[in-house]
């Protein structure tokens, strides 16, 4: 597929995230407006709340975007999510019949805020990236005992919190925590001192379903994709996850890009997930290419200073593909509802660049980093802000999904002063 080109003049530059060809979702207000839905188009936003309200878009006989998210028209189905998609390349394709009526719709991206695109039904993170696992078990357990040993036969996952969901650009606050040094017999509660990222997508259930799903039906069931910051304080982590895996250490926020990035955009990026050391059970096997070939990277800023990329890797590298872990989840016979929330956990490389968390490419922090600003970092220090951003490049256009970005604040003195 090849650049489609659009009469909006900035969405036709071969590197600009928001082509024709993406149309990604979000909600966002100008000054004095209330949030609204819209579409990303080259340096503008399509407003599709007031399109619907004016008749230039109509696909059902009830408003699907009088709310500030996109949760009604995922509940409307796949064969709308397709009309939807339709009708906006149609209004904004370049020769278009309407464009007189657009034209006053679009927003400049400039003067607009950006919120939550769609309201979190429930949320649940994975652990499913191969060379992520394999770091994390042999920094704890050795190269020989890196993987437990269902790993290979199913994606590994825990239930975090709908609630700390936030939009990119939201601040994150250090969060205080139960942490025991191992030269401590007790612990202590103190403010988290090794904070950390994970590189992750996030996977947005658009279909929902009560009982078991085939592989296939989970994959139909996606309405798009964004990226995810699953921050993760490592040190309050190491003392709870036994026996029950992550709490308190996952719950203080996770970040989501602006934009959703719909399936339909990235078909022409779909690929194979790895080569396996055991055929997976019949109901979890791939039916197709069902990862994405997308390119990633994170940065970290020092508070006032320059972004240093600290990592590149992709999307594809990931060993259950979000259709296969949608399926898992719902073996046991659990509904999932549309505005779920999947992360595909921590996406890493072979290599050590390619690693997609401090923990990592610290190696625990053994290893500190050096910026490009001569300082050194092993976690997060307050006031330093990390961004993680994506684009799956096709011929002569880019489908981006915009920056996921959080900067730190300092722990709160006392975290129950109100």
């Amino acid at each position: 597929m090849t650049l489609k080109k659009s009469w909006v003049a900035s969405a036709n530059d071969a590197n600009h995230p928001f082509p024709l060809n993406n149309l990604p979702y979000g909600v966002f207000s100008t000054e004095g407006s209330d949030p609204r839905c819209g579409v990303a188009i080259g340096d503008m936003i399509l407003d599709v709340t007031t399109a619907e309200a004016e008749g230039i878009i109509a696909l059902s006989d009830v408003p699907l975007f009088d709310v500030p998210f996109w949760n009604e028209l995922m509940e409307e189905g796949p064969a709308v999510w397709a009309a939807l998609r339709e009708r906006l390349v149609a209004l904004l394709a370049e020769g278009a019949a309407e464009q007189d009526k657009v034209e006053s719709l679009l927003v400049p991206m400039e003067k607009a805020e950006l919120h939550m695109p769609f309201a979190v039904s429930e949320y649940t993170d994975f652990y499913a990236g191969r060379n992520h696992a394999f770091n994390v078990g042999t920094m704890f357990r050795g190269p020989e005992n890196a993987l437990p040993p269902n790993w290979l036969h199913i994606p590994i996952g825990y239930n975090g919190r709908a609630s700390s969901v936030v939009v990119s650009g939201t601040d994150i606050r250090r969060p205080w925590g139960q942490l025991k040094s191992p030269d401590h017999d007790l612990p202590a509660f103190l403010p988290c001192r090794r904070f950390d990222i994970e590189l992750e997508m996030g996977a947005i259930v658009g279909t929902p379903s009560n009982g078991p799903i085939t592989v296939q039906e989970a994959d139909d069931h996606i309405f798009g994709y964004v990226l995810l910051n699953d921050w993760s304080a490592r040190d309050i982590q190491a003392w709870e996850y036994q026996p029950l895996g992550p709490f308190q250490a996952k719950a203080t926020a996770t970040s989501i890009s602006p934009w959703i990035v719909t399936k339909a955009a990235l078909e022409p990026f779909r690929c194979d997930t790895p080569a396996r050391e055991f055929e997976l059970l019949d109901h979890l096997k791939d039916r197709g290419p069902m990862l994405y070939d997308i390119e990633l990277e994170v940065t970290m800023a020092p508070e006032g200073k320059d972004a240093t990329t600290i990592a590149r890797t992709n999307y594809k590298e990931m060993y259950y593909s979000a259709a296969q872990q949608l399926a898992h989840h719902t073996t046991s016979g659990c509904p999932m509802n549309a505005g779920d929330l999947l992360g595909s956990g921590t996406i890493s490389g072979a290599t050590k660049p390619e690693r997609g968390s401090l923990l990592e490419l610290s190696w625990g922090g053994k290893e500190p980093l050096t910026l490009d600003t001569g300082e050194t970092r092993s976690f997060i220090e307050d006031g330093d802000t990390l961004t993680l951003k994506g684009a799956a490049k096709g011929d002569g256009y880019t489908i981006g999904f915009g920056g996921c970005s959080g900067t730190v604040l300092p722990a709160l003195d006392n975290p129950y002063e109100k």
